[in-house]
């Protein structure tokens, strides 16, 4: 069913419906707002407002076959709201909560081998430092395994512009991370 069908079914009280767009959509607006900000745990705060805000304002959409695109624009927004509140301290990534593991954000395979999850939090905590534009497209990439394509849809870009920036992206990583190694 497509996000257009189930923001009809939405509108007419199948809360359900929502239920199913906000599944569709969480990761996405998750990796957006981890790109935004910054840091792993506000970025699902924000998420959560963002979906909240969503379904409060789903009468203002004028073009359901638009739905995800209006809902990136609300998380921008929820993310810009809560930067200018300056509520954004310092958090180091250590102290993010401990249920979740660090394999569980980017590329990393799962298992027990504590030099990977410690090369793992290294390259997460390197991400955060990213400037926000390399930051925003790896997240996006990673998170929800978007393609270049829809990527360069969401941020309003050309393909060329994402590829472009997931290299130089990928380019700061290895430095960094070679640099930590010496």
């Amino acid at each position: 069913m497509s996000d257009a069908e189930l923001v009809r079914q939405a509108r007419a009280g199948r809360a359900g419906a929502y239920a199913e767009l906000a599944r569709r959509w969480a990761a996405r607006v998750t990796a957006l707002c981890h790109g935004k900000v910054g840091r792993a745990h506000v970025a699902d705060d924000l998420a959560q407002e963002t979906l909240l805000r969503g379904w409060r304002a789903l009468d203002s959409l004028h073009d359901p076959e638009r739905f995800g695109a209006w809902l990136c624009g609300i998380a921008l927004r929820t993310c810009l709201d809560w930067l200018k509140a300056k509520q954004n301290s310092q958090v180091r990534f250590s102290e993010l909560a401990a249920d979740r593991q660090p394999e569980t954000y980017l590329l990393a395979r799962p298992g027990p081998d504590a030099d990977r999850a410690d090369e793992v939090r290294r390259l997460l905590a390197e991400v955060e430092a990213l400037p926000e534009t390399y930051r925003q497209v790896v997240l996006l990439y990673y998170y929800d395994d978007v393609t270049y394509r829809d990527l360069a849809r969401l941020l309003g870009v050309s393909p060329a512009t994402i590829n472009a920036r997931l290299t130089r992206a990928r380019a700061l990583l290895r430095e960094r991370l070679s640099d930590c190694r010496r």
